[in-house]
């Protein structure tokens, strides 16, 4: 059973910068691929980054490339999703996930791949 509390939303202007951190328990992290998604109000919930287990890379969803950035570090069991030049469409509810299964790259992005999910923590950009 792997357990994820996500941390760090909050209040920021368009264009500031946000942290935001996966703290996971009862596994060790390594085993596991990791995954941001997002639910904007009134929306579906979305992909954001992924990063793979052992290795394996990170992918993210084609608009946010260049503005956020996914790392994890295992010895600390924490996903880390760093996101910059925020506007007000990144406002959302942001969900933390994990997969010990296999990802394939078009399963990678779809929430039904994933086992374990946090309880979420809002970003709202605004001004």
């Amino acid at each position: 059973q792997v357990r994820l509390l996500e941390s760090g939303g909050g209040l920021v202007q368009p264009g500031g910068s946000l942290t935001l951190s996966c703290a996971a328990s009862g596994r060790a992290l390594a085993g596991y691929t990791m995954a941001w998604f997002r639910q904007p109000p009134g929306q579906d919930r979305e992909f954001v980054a992924a990063h793979k287990r052992a290795g394996g890379g990170t992918t993210y969803r084609d608009s946010l490339k260049g503005r956020f950035t996914v790392s994890r570090d295992n010895a600390r069991n924490i996903l880390y999703l760093q996101m910059r030049s925020l506007k007000p469409d990144d406002t959302a509810e942001y969900y933390c996930a994990a997969t010990n299964r296999l990802a394939t790259t078009s399963s990678i992005a779809a929430d039904h791949q994933y086992e374990y999910w946090g309880q979420g923590t809002q970003v709202t950009v605004s001004s």
